[in-house]
């Protein structure tokens, strides 16, 4: 199985393949996962100082704060090829 990436933004790219969830920051239950990862190291922030807007969890436990909305990170996700395209269309069923 081939890694497909995808663009998170100011550089930053993701393993589309490693994501279990994207998530909005501005909820309470994201923000006790979010000072947990940053209590045991596993929380990264790829927003260069700019306000968080998703919070992305991997299977290793890691999770990825980024500037660019769960929206634009969808749509890319589509873009990138068909069978992408067929999984999101089966979680917002």
């Amino acid at each position: 199985m081939a890694t497909e990436l995808v663009h998170i933004g100011f550089g930053n790219v993701i393993a589309v393949n490693r994501v279990v969830a994207l998530l909005a920051v501005d909820q309470q239950p994201t923000k006790r996962l979010l000072r947990e990862a940053k209590d045991t190291g596993l929380l990264i922030d790829a927003t260069r100082g700019r306000k968080a807007k998703t919070a992305m969890l991997f299977d290793t436990g890691h999770i990825i704060l980024a500037h660019v909305t769960a929206e634009t990170i969808t749509n890319r996700l589509a873009t990138l090829s068909p069978s992408c395209e067929e999984k999101i269309e089966l979680c917002n069923a």
